[in-house]
């Protein structure tokens, strides 16, 4: 029970501020239950990136535990963009990137995970290929245990006549088979072709 309050305080926190306040404080580390001092994982050197929800990810052989953190899962989304974008669109649309698009994006995984079932049971992680080329796709949260898909965060160059190129940031759930195209938002690009992602 004292999980549940727990994990509810923190992301009503999460959403009334949109982010601008972490649960990163000393009130959440004084709820937090105490757990095993044996740490022999380092989350940093998985394969795949874990998402921290206050419970800890256990390893196969049960005896040993990852504790990701909140913000181990924003630094590694951050990250699957910003190696999709590349060195040459990365530095012009960066700035506007992390001021609008990055917490919509944020927003968007607690949402999904606030509305999906057993979310307390689930391993979660982040896939560590974003798509080059023409491709769409920046990164998947997927179920470690199931290999499935939970969101699809993707991001389409759109050619406008007469404005130019934009970059249409959205996303896809598993709860509708992936139909919904959700809009996170949109970055000007110029009136000239974008390179392609990852270059």
């Amino acid at each position: 029970m004292r999980k549940w309050i727990q994990k509810t305080i923190v992301i009503a926190v999460a959403l009334l501020t949109f982010g601008a306040i972490s649960p990163n404080h000393e009130i959440w580390t004084t709820l937090q239950e105490k757990v095993h001092p044996k740490q022999t994982e380092d989350p940093s050197r998985l394969a795949d990136y874990a998402i921290g929800l206050d419970d800890p990810v256990y390893a196969d052989d049960g005896d040993t535990y990852a504790d990701p953190s909140e913000d181990s899962l924003v630094v590694s989304a951050k990250e699957m963009a910003y190696t999709k974008f590349g060195s040459k669109i990365g530095p012009v649309i960066g700035d506007e990137f992390d001021e609008v698009i990055f917490p919509k994006i944020e927003e968007a995984i607690q949402m999904t995970l606030l509305h999906s079932e057993d979310l307390h049971k689930r391993k979660l992680a982040i896939s560590e290929r974003p798509g080059g080329d023409y491709s769409e796709k920046i990164f998947n949260v997927y179920d470690m245990d199931t290999r499935k898909d939970l969101i699809r965060f993707h991001v389409r160059t759109d050619k406008r006549p007469q404005d130019g190129y934009f970059f249409n940031f959205h996303y896809h759930v598993a709860d509708d088979g992936f139909v919904t195209h959700h809009t996170i938002g949109d970055i000007y690009w110029s009136k000239n072709t974008p390179p392609k992602w990852l270059s």
